[in-house]
């Protein structure tokens, strides 16, 4: 069974917030199972954002791990922020979560699909 967004959300500001990284919540969306997108913001000041992986980068043994695939890397706050707008056009029941985490490695706080 699939953890909701909500919880799910939760466990991973918690998890960033335990590690000495920064966490919050910029937007709420959906507590059942709103899609959720990371605002990753790296040491040299540009933006990462996270979102969705497409359901066939799914491992069959793990169904219902959460992955997430970059959607735009290394740009201005700006440019993150118009592709998140966009996104709540489309979906308003989105979640935002932003994060700072200066070490540079992602993989002990959300899983990325690998290519």
């Amino acid at each position: 069974m699939r953890l909701t967004s909500e919880f799910w959300v939760a466990a991973l500001v918690r998890r960033v917030n335990g590690t000495g990284a920064f966490a919050a919540l910029s937007n709420k969306g959906a507590a059942e199972a709103g899609a959720i997108f990371i605002k990753f913001r790296n040491a040299d000041g540009s933006y990462d954002l996270f979102g969705p992986a497409p359901q066939m980068v799914y491992d069959e043994t793990k169904p219902d791990e959460r992955l997430f695939t970059p959607l735009n890397t290394r740009v201005a706050e700006m440019e993150i922020n118009d592709d998140l707008e966009k996104q709540k056009r489309w979906d308003r029941d989105l979640w935002i979560v932003e994060i700072e985490d200066y070490r540079g490695d992602r993989s002990e706080l959300f899983p990325v699909a690998k290519d």
